[in-house]
């Protein structure tokens, strides 16, 4: 059994990454001050752009991006774990990689995870959105080992991909990352109901830092930053504001979810129908 406490940071970003870093930093020590020993940033914290192509355009490689020195840095000031949800790093074909990274006490980076499932929707309200023309889809699922045991990274879409997260957590993960910019609508009819499921699904706490508020252009971002335990109950919500939330988290509770339902330990091979 192991404890610590855990602490997602919600903010409202905006393109200026000169203005979102130094949000993101008092809200970080804001958490650390509450305790928090890993702390998880959400999707595209440092820069949330207007038009999608300037993911590419206002860009950075990994080597030279602000948010990676700034993250890392901060985490050595600070002796802490800090998850960065995602920025962009600049890639092929005009592309970026919409990457995670997690930062030790150290300052060093542990891994990096590019996004799998890309945002390819139109919204009933006329909303359309395209990601994969701008950003290069990641193929390759990971797995990072924590103090007090091992944590999945994803981003944002995904959460709607199952089978990533039981993979994840058949593979060892106690802990879920899911950082997020869910848009207001598809956050108000899924956003709660898909991060409780995942965590019920796996037996894994689910840490899911998400973006709030609405930008002078217009977008929209649902807010609602996640602590919830591996039966599905939501520890800490966020609300639709900027600021922080931390919780306690006791590994002992993933062992016991999983003895009540060992459902991981249930999968079988199935032969499905052949796709059309």
């Amino acid at each position: 059994m192991a404890v610590f406490k855990v602490g997602c940071v919600q903010n409202c970003a905006t393109n200026n990454l000169e203005h979102n870093l130094p949000v993101v930093d008092s809200m970080i020590r804001l958490a650390v001050e509450k305790g928090a020993e890993l702390v998880c940033l959400p999707e595209y914290y440092s820069a949330l752009e207007q038009d999608d192509k300037a993911y590419f355009d206002n860009g950075f490689s990994q080597k030279d991006h602000p948010a990676l020195a700034h993250g890392k840095a901060l985490a050595a000031e600070l002796r802490i774990w800090i998850s960065l949800g995602s920025v962009a790093i600049k890639g092929p074909q005009r592309k970026v990689f919409n990457r995670s990274f997690m930062i030790s006490p150290t300052g060093r980076l542990e891994a990096r995870y590019d996004k799998i499932h890309l945002f390819d929707v139109e919204i009933k309200d006329g909303q359309k959105y395209a990601e994969s023309d701008v950003v290069n889809p990641g193929s390759r699922a990971v797995l990072v080992d924590l103090p007090w045991g091992s944590i999945g990274l994803s981003i944002c879409y995904d959460v709607r991909f199952p089978l990533l997260y039981r993979r994840l957590a058949s593979a060892g993960a106690k802990f879920l990352t899911v950082p997020a910019a869910f848009t207001a609508k598809t956050g108000e009819a899924h956003w709660h109901s898909l991060l409780r499921a995942r965590a019920i699904e796996t037996g894994c706490f689910v840490f899911a830092a998400a973006q709030c508020g609405t930008r002078e252009w217009g977008r929209k971002t649902y807010g609602h930053s996640l602590i919830i335990d591996p039966w599905g109950r939501v520890l800490e919500d966020a609300g639709a504001d900027e600021g922080v939330v931390v919780a306690e988290i006791n590994t002992n509770d993933v062992d016991q979810a999983r003895r009540r339902i060992p459902s991981l330990e249930h999968d079988r091979d199935i032969e499905f129908p052949s796709l059309m």
